[in-house]
């Protein structure tokens, strides 16, 4: 069996480029290897850029304004039902700690700590009426992550790098832009291939330390680079022969070309992520006119927006080079002092500086994109595993709540300044119960997007045709 390289060589020269592409697809397919690259219909987006609110960030305290709640701040709350919280969360009712105000034409009410983005909300579609299955960040982040609650399937960048395939074959299909304090709940796994070939797992990328990509060059003192091109050399030499003695071996072929890609890197990811030459005016907006600023110890609203403030700007740039799909992570997995969205001590403490710093950034990345034309085909999608509850938990904070949270889309043909689906008067469940949205139908939405019918990207394994979004997903037309 011939490799890909020759594979597509020979369809190249031998047949037109609509057979090239059904040829292509089925050796890919039958390979088990590398992106089926297939789209059902024409594509509104071509590329995605995933905030994710590691810890769960409450939808009432940013997004979500709920009046009823400052009117019967400090009452008992009472659910007229029975309520499950992960912690002991049912204290008296709490108002948001942030005051609210409308911005755009839609007055959309959004809270003081995001108010940068006030001048995007335009652009912006909201989903009030999400619901989750658990309120356990492990379960709940691999959910959202990948569609899946426990781990071993394919992250949705995964998804979209074997079904699209690279855009700029010099830089990674799908990169991750962790937290810089370290990874969220599972760490690797919400981004890993799984049962994928290991090409379409994301690549980490940490902006802010000396050595961004680990491993891409060796920094020994005896590495020339002769040894290091004889050193290739061979290794393809190798490689060759194992594939002609293993025919049909997708393994290998996945390495190969992670190899490939990693000599390209080398060339390429260094410049895309120098952001010296940006303009002073580009920094400032982004939050990064402190660089190089001594911060204190205590979690601080100008800390946050430098940091990911900096990986919205290092987005920008990877998606105008031809990444497919960046996915920026604020927040760590658990710890104290809290890193994270996971206020159940002090929603105020916790969620004002992250909130700053991400709406800093997320409006930047935003403006950016529609400033050079890219918005209109790349999604930004903003979400989190669950929201919080309407109830206090000790004085200050709220405990999980997966009943209801909020997503957010822009860009990418889905609707500005609308929207879809409400949560109840305290923000407790959605306020039509029989009509909610999931993860899936998040999912199934960008997938349409970007050209492809969610039903029909799938992969056997186990026996099962598995695909993004389960069995379940439906495209948000009210969204698009």
């Amino acid at each position: 069996m011939p490799s890909r390289r020759e594979f597509v060589q020979q369809a190249s020269t031998n047949f037109g480029a609509l057979a090239m592409a059904v040829l292509l697809q089925n050796e890919l397919e039958a390979a088990g290897g590398g992106a089926v690259k297939v789209l059902h219909h024409p594509p509104k987006a071509k590329r995605v850029v995933q905030l994710f609110m590691a810890g769960a960030a409450s939808h009432i305290d940013l997004w979500d304004h709920k009046p009823l709640l400052e009117k019967l701040h400090g009452q008992q709350s009472d659910f007229g039902e029975p309520v499950e919280t992960f912690q002991n969360g049912l204290g008296p009712w709490m108002k948001s700690p942030f005051r609210f105000s409308p911005y755009g034409e839609s007055s959309k009410m959004l809270s003081e700590v995001v108010a940068p983005l006030g001048d995007c909300v335009d652009d912006i579609a909201f989903v009030h009426n999400m619901v989750g299955k658990t309120g356990v960040h492990s379960q709940a982040t691999y959910l959202q992550a990948t569609g899946f609650q426990r781990p071993g399937f394919p992250g949705m960048g995964s998804w979209v790098s074997y079904g699209l395939g690279a855009i700029n074959e010099n830089l990674p299909t799908f990169v991750v832009l962790p937290d810089h304090r370290g990874f969220a709940s599972n760490g690797p796994k919400n981004w890993g291939a799984a049962f994928l070939p290991a090409s379409a797992q994301g690549t980490t990328i940490f902006p802010q330390r000396a050595n961004p990509i680990d491993d891409l060059t060796a920094r020994a003192d005896f590495i020339s680079a002769r040894g290091d091109r004889e050193g290739l050399a061979m290794l393809n030499r190798m490689n060759d022969r194992y594939l002609q003695e293993r025919p049909g071996d997708s393994r290998l072929e996945a390495r190969i070309r992670s190899y490939e890609l990693a000599a390209a890197m080398q060339l390429h990811a260094p410049e895309a992520l120098d952001i010296s030459g940006e303009t002073a005016e580009t920094m400032k907006m982004y939050g990064l006119d402190r660089m190089g600023a001594t911060y204190p110890d205590k979690i601080n609203p100008a800390e946050e927006a430098e940091y990911f403030g900096r990986k919205c700007l290092i987005a920008r740039r990877l998606i105008e080079r031809g990444v497919r799909f960046v996915q920026i992570w604020s927040g760590n997995d658990n710890g104290f002092p809290r890193r994270n969205w996971d206020s159940h001590e002090d929603i105020e403490r916790d969620h004002g500086p992250l909130a700053h710093g991400m709406a800093v950034g997320t409006a930047a990345l935003i403006k950016d994109l529609k400033r050079t034309g890219l918005l209109d085909d790349t999604i930004v999608l903003w979400t989190t595993e669950f929201g919080r509850m309407p109830s206090t938990q000790g004085q200050k904070g709220r405990d999980h709540n997966p009943y209801v949270f909020t997503n957010w889309m822009c860009g990418g043909g889905i609707r500005g300044g609308v929207t879809s689906g409400e949560s109840d008067p305290w923000g407790y469940k959605p306020l039509d119960r029989a009509h909610t949205t999931q993860v899936y139908d998040i999912h199934a939405t960008i997938l349409h997007q970007l050209g492809i019918d969610h039903t029909q990207l799938t992969v056997r394994h186990d026996g099962v045709d598995r695909r993004l979004t389960d069995v379940h997903g439906h495209v948000l037309t009210d969204l698009i």
